[in-house]
């Protein structure tokens, strides 16, 4: 991780709160942010954690409103575009641009299967219509593609595309990528895969995008200090706290289910309610009071 770029660290891929006539709830997105900046994370909002897919455009308009006005100086604000219409990502990365965003993430459309060709052009029109920097996300549980490691390393060469977000599950595909990038101050790379957090540091990645840090933000600030402090054996140890942060909410749940018990425990926080956006519901009082007496026995945060 370079020390002199802008975008690094930890990355925090906020929950979307909702109140429960599903309008975005501005005072928690200040409690969410404060929860981040007191452990020096940089919000990124409206991406796969923040339900984006199920928000209307006026709700998303309305969370940017609100993280910006939530939004610290002289820190980071990052937001997903994605939309199977690419005029709309590109409106909205521009309206982005104009309300506090610092920089924006754009998956591949999930619709149609595309080839190498086109998604290179998708990512070549995005990044030449848009007013501030680009993050290439690549996550197949949700696009049902993956993008080629060689077509963002052509692409990692645009002056408007400056990182790549990799939150497929692949060793070799991770080795691959910091094999390329680590020593790249033009270009970054951001880990959305929790479980390796600890080797993608180690390894030279420029940060973390781990949804466990919307609880848990403490747990990655000390990793990248131990990562710093080339304390081997302490990151690998703080590792293994997030893997049972990410399983009191992920285990045995739908990507769907996780993001409403992951809700229930920030709920327990005090941070927001768990309120989450149709298609996805609430899971009951049962399951509901078990997650929250998981985080008591887990002895977390």
């Amino acid at each position: 991780m370079h020390a002199e770029k802008k975008y690094k660290g930890i990355i925090i891929p906020a929950v979307t709160p909702l109140t429960p006539d599903f309008a975005i709830d501005t005072a928690a997105v200040e409690k969410i942010f404060d929860h981040f900046y007191q452990h020096q994370a940089s919000p990124f909002i409206l991406g796969t954690t923040g339900e984006s897919a199920s928000l209307s455009l006026q709700q998303k308009k309305d969370y940017v409103k609100a993280a910006a006005h939530a939004k610290k100086s002289n820190t980071v604000l990052y937001a997903g575009i994605s939309s199977n219409v690419v005029s709309e990502s590109i409106d909205f990365a521009n309206f982005c641009g104009d309300h506090g965003v610092d920089a924006v993430a754009a998956t591949l459309p999930s619709y149609y299967a595309l080839s190498e060709t086109q998604m290179r052009q998708y990512f070549e029109q995005l990044a030449e219509n848009i007013s501030i920097p680009l993050i290439i996300y690549n996550i197949p549980a949700t696009t049902h593609m993956s993008i080629p490691i060689n077509l963002i390393d052509e692409l990692s060469h645009h002056p408007n595309i400056m990182a790549t977000k990799d939150s497929e599950r692949s060793e070799e595909r991770l080795a691959q990528s910091l094999a390329l990038w680590k020593d790249r101050k033009d270009f970054g790379h951001f880990l959305g895969w929790a479980a390796k957090s600890a080797d993608a540091l180690l390894g030279g990645s420029d940060g973390l995008i781990p949804s466990t840090g919307n609880l848990l933000p403490a747990i990655y600030e000390k990793m990248l200090g131990a990562v710093a402090a080339g304390d081997k054996a302490l990151a690998y140890e703080i590792q293994a706290q997030s893997d049972l942060g990410g399983s009191l909410y992920q285990s045995g749940r739908t990507l769907g289910e996780s993001l409403w018990a992951l809700k229930v425990l920030m709920k327990e926080r005090g941070l927001c309610e768990p309120v989450v956006m149709p298609p996805l519901q609430a899971q009951g009082k049962e399951q509901e009071e078990a997650l929250m007496q998981s985080l008591k026995e887990s002895k977390l945060g």
